[in-house]
């Protein structure tokens, strides 16, 4: 199946600062407009997935981390610059003690109207009403394989039962849609696709496939990309015919549903169709550092800002204006002047 190319793009031009703080929205040097947010909220995970993070890491002291106050008042000032989702992401999210408060008080935030959460399911069974309760609504859970065995050995841990138990609290607690993130890796994709096409069919989950990126602790090998165009071909074969549906442009997912109507398949093809192009969002690292992309090869602290006695509002919104602004055209991860960030997938947050 033919998938949609991303236009091409020229070089970012060069801007005096002073033009940055004519902008009272979030709009980069190419046109791009930012509503959305990705909070990470914790460093420290339960699992170690391979494409994620070293089997042994120093996580960030507690005191370290921004409280919920701060991730809040934050969330209140970009949400004054015109931003309206936010994702919460970890490290592990879940882990974060008392995360439904952080929830409620982000949801209450005037102008926010979408609030989100990725995860990787081990907690979710006993925290999936509480989070429902506190206003969050969006649910994406990751999932790789279906079987016990490669699932410990993607993750170095045990807890499919557990997951597979938090997907089925999500449901019985109101939400819906649920997605279900795999990673697409040769070896483990190829095999594991159908059956979790077959899953989510038949619990009413929507899969989404997310080609491997080079943002883990292991060095990235692209001939373990299982392409988009690869995924689309199997799932078509084993499972159903997909046809491509229309879709929200500034959404990283390239939307497919089945024939027979009996589901949905999103695609973020970050390495062979970049959405750069499109991209709508900004980064709050754990400990209050600020980055416009994934794989941004520098950032801003905040956490300094919000850490006054008197916060400065003033400071914290102009300070997001500039790093919108300073976005770079995209990753490049397809060329030689591709770098590869120093941090790994769960100090950035997902």
């Amino acid at each position: 199946m033919a998938l949609p190319l991303v236009g091409d793009q020229g070089p970012a031009p060069a801007l005096a600062s002073s033009l940055v703080t004519r902008h009272s929205s979030l709009t980069d040097s190419f046109g791009r407009r930012h509503n959305n947010l990705r909070v990470s909220v914790t460093d420290r995970c339960n699992l170690r997935c391979t494409y994620c993070m070293p089997e042994d890491v120093v996580f960030r002291d507690r005191s370290e981390l921004l409280t919920f106050e701060e991730i809040a008042h934050f969330v209140r000032v970009a949400a004054g610059l015109g931003v309206d989702k936010v994702r919460l992401t970890g490290g592990e999210p879940l882990v974060r003690k008392d995360l439904h408060k952080l929830v409620r008080m982000v949801a209450a935030v005037p102008g926010i109207k979408d609030v989100g959460l990725t995860t990787n399911g081990v907690l979710l069974a006993d925290q999936a009403a509480g989070l429902f309760d506190a206003g969050l609504r969006r649910l994406n859970v990751s999932l790789d394989t279906l079987d016990p065995g490669r699932f410990r050995q993607l993750t170095r841990r045990d807890g499919l039962e557990r997951v597979l138990a938090g997907l089925e609290a999500a449901r019985r607690a109101g939400f819906d849609p649920i997605k279900v993130n795999a990673v697409a890796i040769r070896g483990f994709t190829d095999v594991d696709a159908a059956p979790l096409a077959r899953f989510c069919r038949e619990h009413g989950f929507e899969l989404r496939f997310i080609e491997y990126m080079p943002i883990g602790a292991e060095a990235w090998e692209r001939d373990k990309v299982f392409f988009a165009h690869e995924i689309l071909d199997l799932l078509g074969r084993e499972v159903a015919p997909l046809r491509p549906t229309d879709h929200d442009p500034n959404a990283p997912a390239l939307e497919f549903e089945y024939a027979d109507g009996r589901g949905r398949v999103g695609i973020i093809a970050s390495v062979s169709r970049p959405f750069c192009a499109s991209c709508n969002r900004l980064r709050l690292t754990a400990e209050g550092r600020l980055r416009n992309c994934l794989f941004a090869l520098d950032e801003t602290d905040v956490k300094g800002l919000l850490r006054r006695d008197v916060p400065d509002d003033a400071a914290i919104a102009e300070t997001i204006r500039r790093v919108v602004w300073a976005k770079w055209e995209g990753h490049q991860i397809n060329t030689a002047r591709f770098v590869k960030p120093d941090r790994t997938m769960h100090a950035i947050g997902g």
